[in-house]
């Protein structure tokens, strides 16, 4: 017999998820953001519970959550939560009998906050993970259901660690959901679990990205801008001007081809080089701006004119 749960998610991490979920645990609601006024993107979690049928409530705030758990709509027992959005009341956690769990990407107490997988790109660390956590009203602060780690590879994107880590979340919460609920877990606090793996037991933090964030600063080391590269590529984008090309680079390597001015460019052998504080880094693919993705090679036939000597 699958376990009934209530899936609380926004965005597409949430709707991946739900997905997944929808075969293996009987779905009882589905909480989630309303389409807003005027919007013609994609509502993904909303549009995934239509197409598969299950029941829906829409809520945009912490106080609209809280008047519908006022009406007693839930028999679950438990409920996950992912990429929601939303501050959650203590009032919706005690709903429920056994608590909210909330699958957080990274191997707390690193990374509470917004974004963990982009941090974790742009930190350089070589592994993270996924926790399963008791829902609490401070912020990603809860228990520890359990945890497993991921080894991120030199190549990853913020996009293909997301996919990976969404296929981790899964398999936690099919193996442990159940068990939780059959009381055959305990719970342990995030320090207690990052002594037991062996990482650091003081929390670090991410935010929200902004659009700022995607402009390259060449008075950076080349390994952190290839870093940022990867971690950007979905959004906010690594920007920067070749010359009067407003580009956005999208696959680079370090190289150990030294430059002596940051953000000089240097054309050898068919490659593109950038000078930054420490090393340069070798374009592999870039966007110009209303272009289509292009190798180095099909950039430099049609703009090297353009580029500063």
């Amino acid at each position: 017999m699958k376990q009934q749960v209530v899936f609380f998610g926004s965005g597409p991490v949430a709707a991946e998820s739900l997905r997944l979920l929808a075969d293996d645990f009987e779905i009882e609601a589905v909480v989630t953001k309303p389409r807003p006024a005027h919007h013609k993107g994609s509502v993904p979690v909303l549009e995934l519970a239509e197409e598969l049928s299950l029941p829906l409530f829409t809520v945009d705030s912490k106080s609209s959550l809280d008047k519908l758990i006022e009406k007693k709509p839930f028999t679950s027992r438990v409920a996950i939560l992912i990429d929601f959005g939303i501050i959650i009341s203590q009032k919706t956690i005690d709903y429920f009998p056994l608590g909210i769990i909330n699958s957080h990407f990274s191997l707390l107490p690193q990374w509470r906050g917004a974004d963990p997988i982009t941090f974790a790109i742009l930190s350089g660390q070589k592994q993270t993970g996924v926790s399963l956590m008791l829902l609490v009203e401070a912020m990603d602060e809860g228990p520890i259901l359990t945890q497993e780690t991921y080894d991120i590879a030199p190549n990853e994107t913020t996009p293909s660690l997301t996919s990976s880590l969404i296929r981790l979340s899964h398999a936690l919460l099919t193996d442990a959901v159940p068990r939780y609920v059959q009381g055959e877990i305990k719970l342990h606090t995030q320090k207690e679990v990052a002594q037991l793996m062996g990482l650091p037991t003081e929390p670090t933090y991410s935010r929200k990205l902004t659009k700022q964030d995607g402009t390259i600063n060449w008075s950076k080391p080349a390994a952190e801008i290839e870093r940022e590269v990867r971690a950007f590529a979905e959004w906010p984008k690594s920007r920067t001007k070749l010359g009067d090309i407003d580009v956005a680079i999208t696959s680079a390597t370090v190289s150990d081809l030294q430059i002596e001015t940051p953000g000089k460019i240097v054309l050898q052998d068919g490659q593109l080089y950038v000078g930054c504080s420490k090393d340069s880094l070798q374009i592999n693919t870039l966007k110009p701006s209303g272009k289509k993705e292009m190798p180095v090679k099909a950039f430099l036939a049609g703009y090297r004119n353009r580029l500063e000597a």
